[in-house]
């Protein structure tokens, strides 16, 4: 067998098997096991350290074994070490039991007494690995009848079903908090003078040039005023960044260069800007927005002052 299997062959394939054995088993998370556990690394040095000591060994056995023979057991071995892979003993030995063959010169004890047109019959056993997987496909059927048939375990069909539906509900989920699958029904005033002063950020990178860094408005409206060209309130601000303003000569949409958690801090930031009346301001566009959905006027009072304080520390700072 090792003229088949030579060192060069043996040491790396049981070197590579141990290596993927050990990655296998061990929990290293997102790095290698030997890198993360030095252990791991002396263990393989160990491994292979004792594979070359075993080659070692055994070629100075065989060293030693080949001075004890004599010429002609020494002939004999190496006529049996030239015989090709499948006149070996090993190969006949193994492929008898797997066959069952019997000898071209028994043919005459398996003979069978049909003869049909002068062809006749051998009485040979069917082979023990054909008989074996037989009697395991009967044994798995049993199985699989008791399983599914008669105790009702879901089968492959409805696994799938099941993990569809878990799937479908825990992307629904994730999509109520995920900040960046935001839309324009679910978006929320953000009041937090960290986030406004993210949003005043991304308005002063991107949105000075027509609206002016105190909002007064240039090429687009005014910002600080009542009224809304596509209407106020932080819906349709959200909607109108990311969407854009009106076919032709509005703005341009945002929402391939901002993501919407971002454009939920601008919209924000802009609603913010209520009432700061800066100098200069461009003359208002658009008509006055009222919140049909608003709570009683003084709740909104409440959130209007939280905003514009939260926008007078972002100011400030």
């Amino acid at each position: 067998m090792k003229k088949f299997f030579p060192i060069y062959v043996r040491i790396p394939v049981l070197f590579a098997l141990f290596f993927i054995a050990m990655e296998f088993f061990i929990d290293s998370g997102d790095r290698p096991a030997f890198i993360k556990y030095p252990m791991v690394s002396l263990i393989l040095l160990l491994f292979l350290f004792v594979l070359i000591a075993m080659e070692v060994v055994l070629k100075a056995t065989n060293n030693i074994l080949n001075s004890l023979l004599t010429e002609e057991q020494r002939k004999q071995k190496e006529i049996e070490d030239e015989l090709p892979f499948t006149e070996t003993a090993f190969y006949k030995k193994w492929m008898q039991k797997l066959t069952r063959s019997r000898k071209i010169e028994e043919e005459g004890e398996l003979m069978m007494d049909h003869d049909y047109d002068g062809i006749k019959e051998l009485d040979n056993v069917l082979p023990p690995w054909w008989v074996y997987l037989f009697y395991a496909c009967i044994a798995f059927s049993f199985i699989y009848l008791v399983r599914f048939h008669i105790l009702g375990h879901d089968d492959q069909t409805m696994e799938f079903e099941k993990e569809m539906a878990e799937a479908k509900i825990a992307v629904e989920e994730y999509k109520k908090t995920a900040p960046d699958l935001m839309d324009k029904e679910k978006v929320t005033l953000l009041t937090d003078a960290s986030e406004l002063a993210a949003g005043k950020a991304i308005f002063e990178t991107n949105c000075v040039a027509c609206h002016r860094p105190d909002g007064g408005g240039a090429i687009g409206p005014n910002l600080t005023d009542d009224r809304w060209v596509l209407g106020g309130g932080i819906k349709n601000v959200f909607n109108t960044i990311m969407e854009g303003g009106r076919a032709g000569k509005g703005m341009v949409p945002w929402k391939e260069i901002i993501k919407p958690s971002d454009i939920q801090k601008v919209a924000s930031y802009v609603l913010s800007l209520q009432g700061t009346n800066p100098k200069d301001g461009k003359a208002p566009e658009g008509e006055v927005w009222v919140d049909e959905n608003a709570p009683k006027q003084e709740a909104s009072k409440t959130a209007t002052d939280s905003t514009k304080t939260a926008a007078k520390t972002v100011a400030i700072n």
